[in-house]
């Protein structure tokens, strides 16, 4: 990899299709990231673009094998890293919620709960929340389709992502909580940015005009 040559963290599924139109405004075409391929890595003169797991993406930028990327806000906070967050690109909103059965024999209520056994794909935003309310989470970390969980009786609760609802409705689900709303953020390596300043400082600058 040649100097100045940039590589960007791009995320797999959702964003991904939004995140390649959004650096299209900036002038940065990533539109090859959107062909039908098993390739995961696209190397340009000046860019190089790698297709990673939404949730990896903050583990590239923070180690270093990318200088910038793109990931939710939820993701982000799940990671923990410490990394330069620029800008909030907009796109991609959703939310991270609680959410509990219709038919549950003791709806949510914060202020009587001491206990709770929670699924999700969130531990760290999960544990954090709970135990700033004062109540002691247990968490089952799931990967797959969490609503399932309260559905066979392996939690008491989920906490998700949410988008429009359709999804929880669908399995008799409702949210009662909202832990925190989420768009898609430009995330920069703090190292990068310190030693190649010249190169990435315009880049920023230049994503951001696209706002």
């Amino acid at each position: 990899m040649k100097y100045d040559q940039i590589t960007i963290a791009l995320p797999k599924g959702r964003l991904l299709k939004d995140a390649v139109g959004f650096l299209k405004e900036a002038k940065i075409d990533a539109s090859e990231t959107l062909k039908e391929t098993r390739k995961l890595i696209f190397n340009q003169e000046n860019f190089r673009f790698i297709l990673v797991k939404p949730m990896d993406v903050p583990t590239y930028v923070y180690y270093g094998t990318a200088d910038i990327g793109i990931a939710g806000k939820d993701v982000i906070e799940e990671k923990g890293y410490d990394l330069y967050e620029p800008l909030d690109l907009g796109f991609g909103a959703c939310r991270l919620s609680v959410a509990e059965p219709e038919e549950i024999e003791e709806p949510y209520d914060l202020e009587k709960l001491s206990f709770i056994r929670v699924a999700t794909k969130y531990p760290r935003i999960t544990d954090k929340y709970f135990r700033s309310k004062g109540i002691h989470p247990e968490i089952i970390v799931l990967y797959g389709s969490v609503e399932l969980a309260p559905l066979v009786g392996l939690s008491d609760r989920i906490v998700d992502l949410v988008q429009t609802g359709t999804t929880l409705r669908a399995n008799g689900l409702r949210e009662v909580d909202t832990i925190l709303h989420s768009t898609a953020r430009l995330i920069v390596n703090r190292a990068s940015l310190k030693t190649r300043y010249s190169i990435i400082k315009p880049i920023i600058d230049q994503i951001k005009k696209a706002l």
